[in-house]
């Protein structure tokens, strides 16, 4: 009886096993930095400028690694141009550039930083104020050659399970957001676009953002958003992330850039132009609801497709009953995603939206 529970699950299992291609080695902490000095190694651009230990955090590493003890594996992925990309180990990487590299360069891609010298280390305190090239020849080799066990994400890997890769692994002080995972796994002119657009001055002023929200990728994933939802409402089914991965595929095989730069420059005037260049904010709310937002950006974007104008409406559309009603709450289910996207449609002069559907 107990075992019909689990039929299948040996054909699942085998199933998701085959998308994973992973491979374990060993290098020298040396040889790693070399890596990363030469290319071979690369922090992805969500990374950049992400280090967060403390002096005394990233010295004790060092001792740690100075002791011969046990470190965690660095995990990797390898990328279109055979690159070797961080996943999990960021602050262990960086810190051993910070301490090894000679190369400014290398270390300023870090951390503006001179190079690195321990402290308040207690078991090794005679390395306390020393850097690296402080150290006699010999404890230099000593320590270059100390192994650090790599794991590697293969080519043969898909994207799916490299992104599910980096959100597994990246949850501790560096933690990530889908979107800045996205930029470190879908690499290409298809996310440089998306970036591009994020910049647009008049979605700049619409989007009044948290502290934290305002360098996370949030802004670019509401460009994903827009045009996600716009072009492939009919395949949403709940799931956002998945939603957004999908489209992200299907962006970097085909994807019109002139008409789709045009459409979204064109709605994010309207709506600035509508607002009179203010943030898109309803009563009582101090940072952009972004649901709303979205439907509102999508809605002017397909009136914009199909050849028409959106009206800036008379009435106080930023609070609309409806469309606030649909744009709040459990939002993330296709009948709320047709109610808004409609609801915005016809406050701007349409009859309805075209769900695809």
């Amino acid at each position: 009886m107990g075992s019909e529970k689990f039929e299948g699950l040996e054909e699942q299992l085998s199933k998701e096993r085959e998308k994973v291609d992973v491979s374990a080695v060993s290098f020298s902490v040396r040889e790693l930095v070399r890596m990363y000095e030469s290319s071979e190694l690369t922090i992805a651009p969500s990374y950049q400028r992400k280090y967060r230990w403390t002096q005394p955090v990233a010295s004790r590493f060092i001792e740690s690694v100075f002791m011969g003890l046990p470190i965690p594996p660095i995990f990797v992925a390898t990328n279109d141009d055979f690159q070797w990309e961080v996943v999990d180990g960021l602050q262990r990487i960086s810190t051993l550039i910070l301490y090894l590299s000679n190369d400014p360069d290398s270390r300023n891609r870090v951390r503006d930083s001179g190079p690195f010298k321990l402290s308040e280390l207690e078991t090794l305190s005679q390395l306390n104020s020393f850097g690296y090239s402080d150290l006699p020849p010999s404890i230099q080799r000593y320590f270059a050659r100390q192994p650090l066990q790599v794991v590697a994400l293969t080519d043969k890997a898909d994207k799916s399970v490299r992104f599910d890769l980096f959100e597994r692994l990246n949850s501790g002080a560096i933690s990530l957001t889908p979107q800045e995972v996205r930029t470190a796994v879908y690499r290409g002119e298809f996310i440089e676009f998306l970036e591009q657009l994020a910049d647009d001055k008049n979605l700049k002023s619409l989007l009044k953002l948290q502290q934290a929200n305002q360098n996370d990728g949030t802004a670019s994933e509401q460009v994903l958003k827009f045009f996600a939802y716009k072009n492939n409402q009919v395949n949403f089914k709940g799931n956002v992330t998945n939603f957004l991965n999908d489209y992200m595929e299907s962006g970097q095989k085909s994807f019109n850039y002139t008409q789709e730069r045009r459409t979204f420059a064109a709605a994010m005037e309207f709506l600035s132009s509508t607002l009179d260049g203010q943030a898109f904010l309803r009563t009582n709310t101090s940072i952009t609801p972004l649901v709303q937002f979205e439907a509102c950006a999508i809605a002017a974007g397909r009136i914009i497709d199909g050849g028409g104008k959106p009206i800036a409406p008379e009435v106080d559309w930023l609070n609309d009953a409806e469309l606030v009603s649909a744009s709040t709450g459990g939002t993330n289910t296709r009948s709320m995603l047709r109610r808004r996207l409609n609801r915005a449609a016809v406050l701007f002069g349409a009859e309805e939206t075209s769900d695809g559907e």
